[in-house]
């Protein structure tokens, strides 16, 4: 394929990892807005690209993608190699995987729980028990990252900044919005500053 990427974007969605993504490789895309003042996201015309009209979506040829990661996995191997991954034969690679999947399958539940009943939801529907335990379990995960991931290292794999950090610092952002990535631990902050000074980033979500 050598069709133009279109990202279809609105700040500080999962759409930010992927343009984030796209700016640390210089790859040329399109962004195109969707409106996510409303749920769901977009109009009708967006719902032709993705049906359950959520963000992101990413358009290469004929081909749709609709989850993040996935773009992110999907970007670097058809237009790597890149820096920001590890050879797949590497021993860092496994774990490259890992906190890409991390990033979602262990920190979206009790992130997205926090953001639904701290901010989202309307006060009367919100439960103080859900937000309280969606606050340890994401207090622990930020301190798993600190520990087992940095392990007092600037970035998550092999000491060089990589699509992992891509994937798991858009999370940080989440928190930032409400007031919750204070109860970080000092390593998990310093990390963050790492990744918001970077120039992709500054574009990506701006």
């Amino acid at each position: 394929m050598t069709e133009e990427l279109v990202l279809y974007h609105a700040p500080r969605t999962r759409s930010v990892r992927v343009r984030w993504l796209l700016e640390e490789m210089k790859l040329p895309y399109t962004l195109e807005p969707v409106a996510f003042d409303r749920r769901p996201a977009g109009d009708e015309n967006y719902a032709r690209i993705h049906p359950l009209r959520k963000i992101p979506a990413l358009r290469h040829g004929s081909m749709t993608m609709i989850e993040s990661t996935a773009m992110v996995e999907y970007i670097l191997a058809r237009f790597g190699p890149s820096s920001l991954a590890p050879d797949s034969q590497s021993e860092d690679y496994g774990p490259f995987l890992q906190w890409i999947h991390f990033s979602e399958a262990s920190m979206s539940m009790p992130v997205n729980l926090l953001l639904a009943h701290t901010a989202i939801l309307p006060e009367a529907h919100r439960n103080p028990g859900l937000a309280h335990w969606a606050e340890q379990e994401t207090l622990k995960l930020l301190e798993f990252i600190g520990e087992h991931g940095l392990k007092g290292e600037e970035y998550l794999i092999g000491n060089a900044f990589s699509a992992a950090d891509i994937c798991v610092g858009y999370m940080f952002l989440l928190l930032k919005l409400i007031r919750k990535f204070d109860m970080a631990p000092p390593a998990v902050k310093a990390y963050f500053d790492r990744l918001s000074s970077r120039d992709a980033w500054i574009v990506a979500s701006s």
